[in-house]
């Protein structure tokens, strides 16, 4: 058995149960969208954030309708994001799959994003759920602003570590946020309990966007660095704390590279060189292990049962990811 399928097991019978649900959930009348949906379904992923929403139910009360509609909208909503962020990408494809937009072109993808999100809203008014549909909203306008952000900041490469975390935790570490809150929240958690399961979601997210720095240079051995993040001119912790604390003539070079010769393989090679030399990925690392074990000493804080193991080992598979 691999390691996903053994972190789902004692909620396999739930996830199957939400998969059918879900499906439920994005039905339509019209042909074209039913065709749409039944396209998204088939390219769903590891469940994940289905995941941390039923085991951080199982910390309190254990799950419920509430918690199944909860998972929905999430799926739902960010779903809904997905589709639009491809569409803002002009990108082809999502997970290995053609994107909507690559299919469907443009004016149906946003047609499509913007039923998932209606699909969403009303799941929750329909069934009074407007305490978790708070918590979601609240992640999809952080979401939204984190792109925003990221735009306008890095045009000049001039970012600081404060801005990057805080774009960080609007684009990524919000939706993770936002399903543990959904999960405490649909169990009967008390107000300080869900702020806390937030919190754990969100640092936990913090940490998962770090891994993903990472693995652009080819962290833990897992091959050539890809160099992709600087080929988009996105600055990352790496090359943040690198520019931050090279010399003048390093931080002017590297700043030129990605600006004018981001795909020029040697220099973005030489980038990538001078940012392990300069403990960039050791800095980077450091922060990322600092994020996870903040949010296990939360966890730890909440709940001791068998639940909150395994929530800790899906912790521990999505950070310690090879790709």
């Amino acid at each position: 058995m691999s390691l996903i399928n053994d972190i789902k097991q004692p909620i396999s019978a739930e996830l199957n149960l939400f998969e059918s649900k879900f499906r439920e959930a994005m039905k339509s009348s019209v042909p074209l969208l039913d065709t749409i949906m039944t396209y998204i379904v088939k390219r769903k992923g590891k469940q994940v954030r289905p995941m941390f929403v039923f085991y951080c139910a199982k910390l309190f009360e254990g799950i419920n309708d509430s918690t199944y509609r909860g998972a929905s909208m999430v799926e739902l909503l960010h779903t809904a994001t997905l589709v639009h962020d491809d569409v803002v990408d002009d990108s082809d494809e999502r997970r290995g799959f053609f994107s909507i937009n690559a299919l469907w072109k443009n004016k149906i993808a946003v047609l499509v994003g913007d039923y998932l999100l209606s699909k969403g809203l009303l799941l929750s008014v329909k069934n009074k759920d407007f305490h978790l549909l708070e918590i979601i909203s609240e992640a999809v306008q952080a979401m939204s602003e984190g792109e925003l952000l990221q735009i306008e900041k890095t045009r000049n490469l001039n970012l600081s570590e404060e801005v990057y975390f805080d774009i960080i935790k609007k684009k990524t570490a919000s939706l993770i946020a936002s399903c543990c809150a959904i999960g405490a929240a649909s169990a009967g958690a008390t107000p300080e309990q869900i702020k806390q399961m937030h919190l754990f979601g969100e640092k936990i997210g913090i940490a998962f966007q770090i891994k993903d720095d990472l693995l652009d240079y080819g962290d833990d051995d897992i091959g050539k660095p890809h160099g992709i993040d600087i080929k988009e001119k996105k600055l990352t912790l790496p090359i943040i704390y690198t520019i931050n604390n090279a010399d003048k003539e390093t931080r002017r070079f590297i700043i030129n590279s990605i600006k004018n010769y981001n795909t020029d393989k040697k220099r973005v090679a030489e980038v990538i060189r001078y940012v392990n030399e300069h403990d960039g990925i050791a800095y980077t690392r450091k922060a990322m292990l600092r994020h996870k074990e903040e949010a296990l000493e939360i966890l730890n804080s909440i709940s001791q049962n068998e639940f909150a193991d395994k929530l800790k080992l899906l912790v521990n598979y999505i950070i310690d990811r090879e790709k």
